[in-house]
């Protein structure tokens, strides 16, 4: 298991170190920061003389190797847009993010594991195909649609929640259903395909037969050995959302997240700020997925590293 972690700690820097090299040419090639911070009368001069400010004037591969050597520090100098440094910003905003995503995920969870589970015991029937029909709905709607729709209802007609902000729980609640909607909808599916596999399983029918107790069944054997399935969905989606994919819906309602600084990082060009946000995001999907693959030998003590 050590030599596992420590091999995957390494392949992680060469995962960060590559992505950023990624990003540095990609943002280098394809856009030029000094004319959106100018002015459009702005003359030649003051573009050199910015140009030369933010070293942009030195030749690329010199701009690379003092990129890498930041990345090493972990300093990424300070953001072109805000004047102050960059990493600080990204960190600044991570805990919104994180506020909004663990109560989305823990809502999610807490109603996809018993539909997930009625449906595979009602396999066929037609409360499964009521629950996968609720599961596709949820995948299927857009998430800035849904919290349109939210806020139509719930904020507007209603006036139960506020429709933008952040720091009270009317803030809080909208987004969170918002965001609950996607993972939910994939966990049911995956719980309700996992389980209905298990169940049909030779050694679950040998256990029935033995007269075992029907809940010792469902969630002693099945829903365990289908936990591997769904730990990979539920860290999937998981990273994908620290990553930034929460951005449609924190721009909606207005919410201090990493996905909305991304948003605003593009619009600005800002090359630091934007190399901060991909080196952080990096690290926390690589570790997620470390974390996941970790969690396979809770489950299943079979699995070897």
């Amino acid at each position: 298991m050590k030599r596992y972690i420590i091999l995957r700690l390494l392949y992680t820097i060469v995962v960060i170190f590559g992505v950023s090299i990624l990003v540095f040419i990609i943002t280098h090639v394809i856009g030029n920061p000094v004319n959106t911070m100018l002015p459009l009368q702005a003359t030649d001069a003051e573009r050199i003389a910015l140009s030369h400010k933010l070293g942009l004037d030195k030749p690329i591969l010199i701009q690379l190797l003092d990129f890498l050597k930041s990345v090493i520090r972990l300093d990424f100098g300070n953001s072109w847009w805000q004047q102050i440094p960059a990493l600080g910003i990204v960190l600044k905003r991570i805990p919104a993010t994180l506020i909004l995503v663990f109560f989305a995920f823990v809502l999610a969870f807490v109603l996809a594991l018993p539909i997930g589970i009625i449906a595979a015991y009602k396999s066929g029937t037609i409360i499964d195909r009521f629950f996968t029909n609720i599961s596709l709905v949820g995948i299927c709607f857009p998430p800035f649609w849904v919290a349109l729709m939210l806020i139509l209802f719930f904020s507007v007609r209603l006036g139960w929640f506020y429709t933008s902000g952040y720091g009270t729980l009317k803030h809080a609640v909208l987004p969170i259903v918002t965001l609950a909607f996607v993972p939910m909808g994939h966990l049911i599916q995956i719980i309700r395909s996992s389980m209905a596999e298990q169940l049909n399983s030779q050694y679950i029918i040998t256990a029935r037969a033995k007269g075992v107790n029907e809940k010792v069944i469902l969630f002693g054997h099945a829903l365990k050995n289908a936990a591997t399935s769904i730990v990979t969905m539920f860290g999937f989606d998981l990273g994908r959302y620290l990553a930034g994919e929460t951005a449609a819906v924190e721009v909606v309602f207005g919410w201090p997240g990493i996905g909305m600084l991304i948003v605003d990082t593009i619009g600005k060009q800002d090359f630091p700020l934007l190399q901060a946000e991909v080196f952080t995001v990096a690290f926390v999907i690589c570790l997620i997925n470390l974390i996941t693959d970790i969690s396979y030998a809770f489950f299943d003590p079979t699995i070897k590293y």
